[in-house]
């Protein structure tokens, strides 16, 4: 027999698609602190769809039994807690369930921004007929901080409409996603060309806080930035102060720093800002997905297979 616990955010509905378990799985979805702390100790496996990092951390037994802890998201940056990191526990993550969907999202704000889409809608409110030419998207640049999976499908389609796309990752390398992959070193002089930035990195401690003012100054006068990655990868205080100054054109923004944004930030009231709420990837039946993967890499697992996402803590 083996047990499974699934901790989910209060609120929050089981999480469907695991209709294909063996039937010697025991199940149990927790929510409250009283019932993970009485739970966990007795686990063999940990699914976490909710990532309040405190709560995990404060209910995390002295001797856990666990052997694997999946994630139902892409970054795990939430669950790498000492005790959990510097552990011998398998840790891994929904890669590729989100990629197609997040990058939709991007090639939608880059057409968003090209055509004045903000500006048609504000003009609409207003009753005001006007008329205005925009911009086209074939041969501009665009660069892609975090050549990973999700990096790579966006890539996939902003090079589908013409774009030129560059990759940044810890190394160059050859993809042929994109036209070029470069290495970290290389940022700063991207950063002056590029036409749409997007941000498709985890936060790790390379990246937590990369873009501050100096990365932004580095940016070319009038290009957009788009971040699907972490919120805390961006210093809130210095992409404002690019926005209000007209360095930067925009900004498609689907993570915070803090989240949700404070009702009274000024980034709501930015006329180039569009504000999503963390849902890039979240697509119609994107539980259900997240369900049936982790079913396939448990089913394997119990085989004898090696599970794959497995992240490299």
């Amino acid at each position: 027999m083996t047990r499974l616990l699934v901790l989910v955010a209060p609120g929050e509905t089981e999480l469907p698609g695991l209709d294909g378990l063996p039937e010697d799985v025991v199940v149990q979805t927790v929510s409250a602190e009283a019932d993970l702390r009485e739970a966990l100790p007795h686990a063999d496996v940990l699914v976490v769809t909710d990532f309040r990092t405190g709560l995990l951390e404060r209910c995390w037994p002295a001797e856990p039994k666990l052997k694997w802890v999946h994630a139902t998201s892409a970054g795990v940056d939430a669950l790498l807690f000492p005790a959990l990191a510097e552990s011998a526990i398998a840790i891994t993550n929904a890669k590729g369930i989100f990629d197609r969907g997040i990058a939709e999202y991007v090639l939608g704000a880059v057409l968003l921004f090209a055509k004045d889409s903000l500006g048609n809608l504000a003009l609409q409110r207003q009753h005001r007929w006007q008329h205005r030419d925009t911009e086209m998207i074939s041969q501009r640049r665009a660069l892609i901080v975090g050549a990973g999976s999700i990096g790579g499908e966006v890539a996939c389609l902003l090079k589908a409409v013409g774009m030129q796309v560059t990759g940044i990752a810890r190394r160059a390398r050859e993809d042929i996603r994109f036209d070029a992959v470069l290495g970290n070193d290389c940022l700063y002089e991207c950063l002056g060309v590029a036409d749409y930035v997007v941000i498709t990195a985890p936060l790790t401690e390379d990246t937590q806080g990369l873009f501050d003012q100096r990365a932004f100054a580095a940016m070319k006068a009038g290009a957009r930035l788009i971040n699907v990655g972490r919120g805390p990868i961006v210093k809130t205080d210095a992409l404002l102060a690019a926005l209000q100054s007209g360095h930067l054109a925009g900004a498609a923004l689907d993570v915070f720093e803090q989240e949700p944004l404070p009702e009274g930030h000024p980034l709501w009231d930015q006329a180039n800002v569009m504000i999503s709420a963390h849902m890039a990837g979240d697509f119609i039946g994107w539980q259900t997905a997240l369900g049936e993967q982790f079913v396939a890499n448990f089913q394997g697992w119990q085989q004898g297979q090696a599970l794959f996402n497995q992240v490299k803590k």
